[in-house]
């Protein structure tokens, strides 16, 4: 097999390929309180082990290479930090909720055909700063070659409310700050990618260009510092998520981050009892912009696999 899992155990795991470590994701995290504790994947490498994350930038430590992350949660923050608060701008409050992993449902490496697909996934509660416990969730990855310059990551997420209580997910827009939806499945990319392109299937530009645009997919390519060359993250979000196409939030000017936003300008209200579910491809290529949209169509056939992304229950 290609693909190999290493373990460490009640911590984090790592998928490698041959030689080159594609990811470790850490799912126990050592972060502070004002971080909103919830497990990433960093680092992300390229097939060809070129870094493209990002962890805890001093710009905003919250960030950490690509986590599931949520700003407003009813009131409650899941992303880390302060706190948008209308007419008062960012606030820091006692909100700041923790992603708790609770059991590992499960890890390996298995063949798919010709391919090796390795497969994780796991149960979390997220607990707000106050103990009272909000979501449990069960969430699976998995990791695949696509070709000699391409891998696909498949992150799938099935939240369940355990309140008595309606809760809202929504973002900084919602709650009044124009174009600034972020929330989600949140890629930071390595500080050499500022100033990158955006791609789209309508062309290119710059994260102030193409952010709050809908979407079915959008790439992110940047350049290395110390070789001569380029890394492409391309994120498809799946067609049954709830406000497919997303609004994407993007900066390129910045810093490098993407992330499809499914609560951009439009909160997703869910019920007691009730559960909410997201699903989205991420291709990662040692490749240029002009690649996007063909590693699109390989993440898009990856996600569209029977049981690709882990197998969710519930």
């Amino acid at each position: 097999m290609t693909l190999e899992i290493v373990h460490e155990v009640g911590t984090a795991l790592t998928v490698r390929d041959a030689d080159v470590e594609l990811f470790r994701y850490t799912y126990v995290p050592d972060s502070p309180q004002l971080e909103s504790p919830k497990p990433y994947l960093h680092p992300l490498r390229t097939r060809a082990g070129r870094l493209v994350s990002l962890f805890r930038p001093w710009d905003h430590v919250w960030h950490k290479g690509i986590a599931w992350s949520l700003p407003v949660v009813g009131d409650e923050n899941f992303w880390g930090g302060p706190t948008y608060v209308h007419g008062r701008f960012y606030v820091q409050l006692d909100n700041d909720g923790t992603q708790r992993h609770r059991d590992l449902a499960r890890l390996g490496v298995e063949a798919d055909g010709a391919d090796d697909v390795a497969r994780v996934s796991h149960d979390l509660e997220w607990i707000a700063q106050s103990g009272q416990r909000m979501f449990t969730e069960h969430r699976a990855l998995t990791a695949r070659i696509v070709d000699e310059t391409c891998w696909a990551l498949t992150f799938e997420t099935a939240m369940t409310n355990v309140t008595d209580a309606s809760v809202a997910i929504g973002s900084p827009t919602t709650r009044g700050r124009e174009n600034a939806g972020y929330g989600g499945l949140f890629w930071r990319g390595p500080r050499s990618f500022t100033g990158g392109v955006l791609v789209t299937s309508a062309g290119t530009g710059t994260g102030t260009d193409v952010r709050g645009q809908r979407h079915e997919w959008m790439g992110f390519a940047g350049q290395h510092d110390d070789v001569d060359a380029s890394s492409l993250i391309v994120m498809v979000d799946a067609a049954e998520n709830p406000h497919h196409p997303p609004q994407w939030f993007a900066r390129s000017e910045e810093f490098a981050c993407l992330n499809p936003a499914p609560f951009f300008s439009e909160e997703v209200v869910v019920a007691p009892g009730e559960t909410v579910r997201f699903r989205y491809g991420v291709g990662i290529a040692d490749a240029d912009a002009d690649a996007a949209g063909g590693v699109a169509d390989a993440v898009r056939d990856v996600l569209a696999r029977p049981g690709a992304p882990g197998g969710v229950a519930g």
